[in-house]
């Protein structure tokens, strides 16, 4: 029923419980940018041309059902906030049934007239609004059209304080919290509100913001946060991950001079030193593909 994968909760970045189980973009983003290259390396023949059509298929239904139904702005969300819901047709709006109420209060102030993102997951009658890592990877990947690609690093650059804050980036925004907390993560004493993969933050995420930065011709975006990270990182050890809702305090139970926060922080900084080479690691708009897509998308969307 989904183009999208199916996936348990804990089996990703956050190998925890922390409600991200169905389809999670994430792990779209990351199946999009598999699939992406697998058809790179496929030579096509009378004896793969079966297998690069499927792809073909795949790749069309999983961009266009990510772009239509994961994509939020204060349009959409005024759209969700009149839907009518037990819809059962072709024609249907509310093709998921979201139900109004869903819409958490913190969403309402939160998204900024200029901008919008992907969320973090979707099935019937459940939309998870929060904001993800998958966003930056949908950018790099092409798996976001074009405009909707500008309009999430608009957004992080509204919201700064939110995602950036004192230590780039926020894994997901916001944290469980409260009865939240209890229920999802069960009294989970690693991922306590704003810590660890509760919305915590995580610097080898910064190649990722460099490369979705550039692709997009907005290199003094990752400029910004690769100077936030400088200030402390080489200080503080080159922790695993920062804790409170700006990251301010070192990971309660963070790891220090790890390899891969190392690598995130020289990688960002090579790729801004040498922008062509963002090319190896991003997708560009596939026109072809799009061809297929029985969306109403537009190529320049």
């Amino acid at each position: 029923m989904f183009p999208s994968l199916l996936f348990t909760d804990g089996s990703c970045m956050i190998d925890r419980r922390m409600g991200i189980h169905g389809h999670p973009l994430e792990i779209q983003a990351l199946f999009y940018s598999a699939l992406r290259c697998s058809r790179e390396m496929i030579i096509d023949n009378d004896g793969s041309r079966n297998l690069v059509r499927a792809i073909d298929n795949r790749l069309s239904a999983l961009s266009f059902h990510i772009r239509e139904y994961y994509w939020v702005d204060m349009k959409k969300i005024n759209e969700i906030y009149h839907y009518k819901t037990e819809e059962y047709s072709h024609d249907a709006s509310n093709k998921f049934n979201i139900y109004p109420e869903q819409i958490p209060a913190w969403l309402v102030e939160w998204v900024p007239d200029e901008g919008g993102y992907l969320i973090g997951n979707l099935q019937p009658a459940h939309m998870d609004f929060r904001f993800s890592i998958g966003n930056i990877w949908a950018v790099a990947s092409s798996l976001a059209t074009p405009r909707q690609a500008q309009n999430i690093l608009s957004l992080i650059e509204n919201k700064w304080d939110y995602i950036i804050g004192e230590m780039p980036l926020k894994i997901c925004y916001p944290a469980l919290e409260y009865e939240e907390w209890l229920i999802i993560t069960g009294r989970d004493p690693k991922n306590t509100p704003w810590s660890y993969h509760n919305g915590g933050s995580w610097t080898t995420m910064l190649w990722q913001l460099a490369l979705a930065c550039i692709k997009m011709g907005r290199p003094e975006l990752a400029r910004k946060a690769l100077e936030v990270a400088e200030k402390r990182l080489s200080n503080d050890r080159w922790p695993e991950y920062y804790d409170t809702r700006t990251g301010r305090f070192i990971g309660k139970q963070s790891r220090l001079v790890r390899t891969w926060t190392i690598a995130g922080y020289l990688t960002s900084k090579m790729f801004l030193e040498n922008p062509e080479m963002a090319s190896i690691l991003t997708c560009e708009e596939d026109l072809q593909l799009l061809e297929g897509c029985a969306c109403a998308l537009t190529k320049g969307g």
